[in-house]
């Protein structure tokens, strides 16, 4: 890709994220409740108390001047203070943010480990027994939602089991010193395998709980893609030369059926970010998601604004990068 068009599709994401906060910021005007009465609570404050505390969080502008700001704000990456916090926004995400990132990364490695050789056995292996378990184990993935199945492992290996924790980042986050923001990599860098195991027993749970629904979407794809591939006749050729099965299946054909799956990997990163707020409450793991549960609840609208931002952009540069990957699977495409 040519610098030029690298530069056009970067800037195709200005209109995106001004439409996705001014979508946002109207949603947040239509929702009930004042952030002022729910965090003065039953206490007697006076008119003129309350007035004050209006002033200080910005609610006395109109609408337009309160999105103008914001938007003037944020161009300078100033996200404002939050209503609950009394800190910079931008500090209060940039805390939490490794730990939801943590957790993505790991539900999107479980995803596609099991994913993409489970789709490419099911097509190898067409109307076999291990096709239709496949299928049958994808179907359920895919209709289970997700609270409810973090619910069950909960009570499988937490309760029941007792296997694993069942909240929680680690036992010994004390004891690690904070340098990537990762636990489980600042464990290994601080060669304390006891932390290393314990961050690895917490994260275990939430994130089979987000990326097994993941990897049933991500096997019925693979699946369909290299059923559709496996029929070309360049393959057919390929194994009319002479080539071994195995070299024809994972040079030939893998590579261009995992296109579609490039693509479906990239909208699920979406479903990640949103299904983790739910897995990071029932799981009690100290991350974004948590935090804007919490602040959705206490009217913390610069938090609310800030963080759906962060995972609008995250969303389409993520769909930006699977573009450019498109490229390496498959020469002849140009974007």
């Amino acid at each position: 890709m040519s610098f030029g068009k690298l530069l056009e599709r970067l800037l195709q994401l200005i209109p995106v994220m001004l439409g996705v906060s001014a979508i946002v910021f109207a949603m947040i005007l239509v929702t009930p409740g004042d952030p002022v009465d729910i965090m003065l609570g039953e206490q007697n404050a006076t008119p003129e108390q309350r007035e004050a505390l209006r002033r200080d969080m910005g609610l006395d502008l109109s609408a337009p001047e309160r999105f103008v700001h914001f938007l003037g704000n944020a161009a300078t990456g100033n996200f404002g203070l939050s209503f609950y916090h009394r800190r910079p926004v931008s500090e209060v995400i940039l805390e939490r943010l490794p730990a939801t990132v943590e957790l993505t990364l790991a539900a999107l490695v479980i995803g596609l480990v099991l994913a993409i050789p489970l789709g490419v056995i099911a097509a190898v292996r067409s109307n076999g027994w291990l096709d239709r378990l496949a299928t049958v184990g994808s179907l359920l993935g895919v209709s289970m939602p997700g609270f409810w199945f973090g619910l069950l492992l909960m009570l499988l290996f937490g309760v029941w089991l007792q296997w694993l924790p069942i909240s929680g980042r680690s036992d010994l986050a004390g004891q690690v010193p904070q340098v990537t923001g990762f636990l489980t990599v600042d464990a290994l860098l601080a060669v304390n395998f006891k932390a290393f195991f314990s961050a690895l027993q917490h994260l275990f749970l939430p994130a089979l709980t987000l990326g097994l629904p993941m990897a049933a979407v991500l096997m019925r794809v693979t699946r369909a893609s290299m059923l559709e591939v496996l029929r070309q006749d360049y393959v057919t050729f390929a194994h009319a030369k002479g080539l071994g099965g195995r070299r024809v299946l994972y040079l030939h054909a893998l590579k261009n059926a995992l296109i579609p799956t490039v693509t479906m990997a990239a909208l699920e990163v979406g479903s990640l970010l949103g299904g983790s707020m739910i897995v990071e409450t029932i799981f009690g793991w100290p991350g974004l998601g948590r935090v804007v549960v919490e602040a959705i609840f206490t009217r913390n609208y610069p938090l609310i604004q800030a963080a759906i931002l962060l995972y609008a952009l995250t969303y389409v540069l993520v769909n930006f990068a699977a573009d450019l990957l498109y490229t390496t699977l498959n020469p002849r495409v140009r974007l």
